[in-house]
């Protein structure tokens, strides 16, 4: 993209929120580039930021306020970046905009750019499915457009890259595949733009620890329609296709025929076959033929975290499920590992964490149906589950939890990892748990 920097070079830029998975590392690192006077304020402290505070300290541009934030640092500035996550009531992001001040967001701002550019955004969002579905169309496209001069990018909830440092790489014509959350869709609402093509999976209760309600949830995930325009593409599951329509959004959404049933996935479980179907219909909306959206999705394998097939040891299977942070995702994974319900139970659980706020009825229904042992991570949603099963153990490190669940397993079972709660206490976020359980998990003999 010619002359990405016009629009940042010597401007003040505050950014608020620098994290520690990377994004914001790499949305600095791409504004003090192009010349911006980045401060950066978050209300960690420097020393729980160390490593990205390290990687940034080369450039004389960039300088820190952390441990807090200040009204001065989000009104005497030219724009605020803001992170995803922050509160919906933020007293600096409401300063800045009385201030006059334009408060965006990372990958909003990457779109905005990249569609004047006259490139093709692909969004994802919903509840569940999204990260399987955007890496389904992602890897497809890549594989089927390899020869074809376009080029095709991914960014979005995608960890440690940032969308906005993606910009230089844009083309007219190329496509950039986005997984979008709802507090990354607060941008796009904010800009009032929406990818051309844009797949809602579902929307089922999460973030009620954030939200105030579920009208809340969706009217940021509704930011991936509401301001398409004619001949744009609305593709949606079932489940949400009647509260899609009921916010009269500009294009008709569209839901997806099931996946053509003698088309093979190397993923377990009917939610992928799902996804896939999402995927399939992105895809057609690109011209991808038939074929090539066969032969794609026929090879795409688990992404990490995400039902996650991640060795056999002696005889058990051992699966990586650590993104599914609601009891509705854990669920999808028991009945995925064990679809007939009632026969023999081989599947052992690990799950547990910090609570959301959700409903754990169905949870509970489905470890009785379908697990033949569950180990509790310490957290307090942890408390929920045992208070139906106080002899449920309950470990306060994920080493013993695996350590026990091997001890327990017979050849043709399965250790599920699959916590059905967030990552805060034992954790700082989900990579660290993913990476610490895939780590646990690679050293056993």
């Amino acid at each position: 993209m010619k002359n990405v920097c016009r629009d940042f070079e010597g401007k003040k830029i505050t950014v608020m929120g620098l994290g520690v998975l990377g994004r914001g590392v790499g949305d600095v690192e791409f504004l003090a580039k192009c010349g911006a006077k980045v401060l950066v304020t978050d209300k960690k402290t420097a020393a729980e930021l160390s490593e990205s505070v390290e990687k940034l300290k080369i450039f004389p541009n960039v300088t820190f306020h952390l441990g807090s934030h200040i009204e001065k640092d989000f009104i005497d500035c030219d724009m605020v970046l803001k992170a995803a996550g922050v509160p919906l009531d933020s007293p600096y992001v409401e300063a800045a905009r009385g201030a006059g001040v334009p408060v965006y967001m990372s990958t909003a701002l990457f779109a905005k750019y990249a569609i004047e550019e006259g490139a093709t955004i692909v969004g994802v969002t919903g509840t569940r499915g999204k990260s399987t579905t955007t890496q389904m169309i992602y890897h497809t496209l890549s594989h089927s457009l390899i020869r074809a001069n376009r080029r095709i990018h991914l960014g979005g909830n995608i960890r440690g890259v940032s969308t906005l440092a993606l910009l230089p790489e844009v083309e007219k014509g190329d496509i950039t595949v986005l997984e979008l959350d709802s507090w990354q869709l607060q941008g796009f609402g904010d800009l009032k733009i929406s990818p051309q093509i844009a797949v809602f999976t579902n929307l089922l209760a999460d973030h009620q620890n954030y939200y105030p309600n579920m009208d809340v949830y969706f009217a940021d995930k509704a930011n991936i329609f509401n301001h398409q325009k004619e001949g744009d593409t609305l593709i949606s599951g079932k489940d949400v296709e009647e509260r899609i329509k009921a916010a009269r959004p500009p294009v008709a959404p569209h839901v997806p025929e099931p996946l053509p049933t003698d088309w093979t996935l190397k993923i377990p479980g009917e939610h992928n076959r799902e996804n896939a179907s999402f995927a399939a219909a992105a895809l057609r909306s690109l011209h991808i033929s038939e074929n090539k959206i066969h032969t794609g999705l026929a090879s795409f394998e688990a992404v990490e975290g995400r039902l996650q097939f991640v060795r056999e040891l002696n005889g058990v299977k051992i699966y990586n499920d650590n993104n599914a942070t609601t009891p509705d995702a854990t669920i999808a994974a028991l009945k995925a590992l064990s679809p007939n319900d009632g026969f023999r139970k081989s599947i052992i659980l690990i799950m547990g964490g910090a609570d959301k706020g959700l409903d754990m009825s169905g949870m509970r229904s489905a470890i009785h149906a379908r697990c033949k042992k569950v180990l509790l991570l310490a957290g307090t949603g942890t408390e929920r589950i045992r208070s139906d099963a106080p002899d449920v153990p309950v470990f306060s490190s994920l080493s013993e939890a695996v350590e026990s669940a091997i001890e327990i397993a017979m050849p043709g079972d399965i250790i599920l990892f699959s916590p059905a709660f967030a990552s805060f206490g034992m954790f700082k976020n989900e990579y660290e748990r993913n990476d610490e359980f895939l780590r646990l998990v690679e050293k056993m003999s």
